[in-house]
């Protein structure tokens, strides 16, 4: 795509498609929002800083050197996007901004709490600009209560809302993607289409508020019940489960391997293909295995170490236990269920040409192409569209007043 292109009019079909969102955040919970309501269609504005979304200059890897480097990091989070610089301190584009949201649908906004009132689209001038104007706002640690003003930081959400004391072996561990962030885009776009949705029927735009503790604790689940109702502080669950078991990873003679008994019906198929006694009473309900881990796992362990891992997955398969291998990020992509679900598409970039992506999480239908669109748009350049977008709001000012 040129600089004198733009997507109005071309996001394909989908529930979205007519929707105009200006994306104000950067680094990586609001773009992930942002670039889900793109994948279903709608138009996406990303609103930029002269100099940048951070991530922009998050790496290595980076493509290109110079001026044309980009960062991968941005392209994870940033497809189906226009980009625009505005320099909010600036008048000129401070009015460039209002006539944006004079049109815009939605607006995303993750800035610490009070700056953007500060850069003059407060809340309640932007409703003022545009009454219908849903609003999503990421922050940190939530926009009101003691600690409302602390910077969001994913490592450090995910240690403070108590992710890390869940996960990992000899020590409180991160997940090894930023879960934080991403579970707060994915809850933020969530809560923009519900506050579209009710716009039906009020003609109102709603604040959509969530942050990246939020996140966390909201994906807590049974680990969180463990304490508000069973009074007990779960630890390391290492990568063995720690309410069903066997349900974890095993080593084999040649690569590790995990599986599930997630039923009394699959413990009684799967303890004899393995040469067990179901019924022994160490092991005979799921509640005497969880009891006795350590020792199943040693058992199994054992077992599992004399074959090699294809062996294991054709009998446990034929078995019907579930179970699978442990992937690395390069077969994750060359795996053909994986190509077959649309999880990897491809891209024409300004610069770079032919680019590979992970795809959208979300089929329409029955369609065979990935999210709402038969073709995705490139991440941008920065200030890729600066141009076009100041020659659609003028064409379109022209035709009359916006929302």
């Amino acid at each position: 795509m040129t600089d004198g292109d733009t997507t109005a009019g071309t996001a394909g079909a989908g529930p979205l498609d007519g929707t105009l969102v200006l994306d104000m955040t950067r680094a990586l919970a609001g773009p992930h929002a942002g670039m889900m309501l793109g994948d279903l269609g709608a138009r996406v504005i990303k609103i930029e800083s002269p100099t940048g979304d951070d991530s922009r200059g998050w790496g290595p890897p980076f493509l290109g050197e110079g001026d044309e480097r980009e960062s991968t990091y941005f392209m994870s989070a940033n497809r189906n996007k226009e980009s625009i610089t505005l320099d909010l301190k600036s008048e000129d584009d401070r009015d460039l901004m209002t006539r944006l949201v004079r049109r815009a649908d939605v607006l995303m906004e993750n800035f610490r709490v009070g700056v953007l009132a500060r850069l003059g689209f407060s809340v309640e001038h932007l409703h003022e600009l545009n009454p219908g104007l849903v609003i999503l706002s990421i922050t940190g640690f939530g926009h009101d209560g003691p600690e409302a003003s602390r910077a969001g930081y994913d490592q450090i959400a995910q240690g403070e809302a108590g992710l890390m004391s869940l996960t990992g072996i000899d020590e409180p561990t991160k997940v090894g993607v930023p879960i934080a962030d991403l579970l707060a885009g994915m809850n933020g776009a969530f809560g923009t289409v519900a506050a579209l949705y009710e716009r039906e029927r009020t003609g109102r735009g709603r604040v959509v508020r969530t942050s990246l503790i939020a996140s966390i604790i909201g994906i807590h689940a049974f680990q969180g019940t463990r304490w508000t109702v069973g009074g007990e502080v779960p630890g390391l669950s290492g990568s063995h489960h720690p309410s069903i078991a066997p349900y974890g990873l095993f080593h084999t003679a040649t690569s590790p391997i995990q599986l599930s008994c997630g039923s009394e019906t699959l413990w009684q198929r799967f303890a004899p293909a393995l040469g067990l006694d179901a019924d022994e009473a160490r092991f005979a309900t799921n509640g005497d295995r969880v009891a006795h881990k350590d020792e199943l796992i040693e058992v199994l362990g054992a077992i599992f170490a004399e074959k090699p891992a294809e062996h294991w997955l054709e009998l446990l398969t034929e078995a019907g236990i579930p179970s699978g291998k442990v992937r690395t990020i390069d077969e994750v992509y060359d795996w053909d269920q994986v190509i077959s679900q649309g999880l990897k598409v491809e891209v024409d970039h300004a610069t770079k040409g032919r680019l590979a992506l992970p795809g959208p999480v979300l089929r329409l239908d029955d369609n065979d192409y990935a999210g709402a669109r038969r073709e995705h748009i490139a991440p941008p350049t920065l200030g890729q569209h600066n141009e076009s977008i100041r020659r659609w709001l003028d064409e379109t000012e022209a035709d009359g007043p916006g929302r």
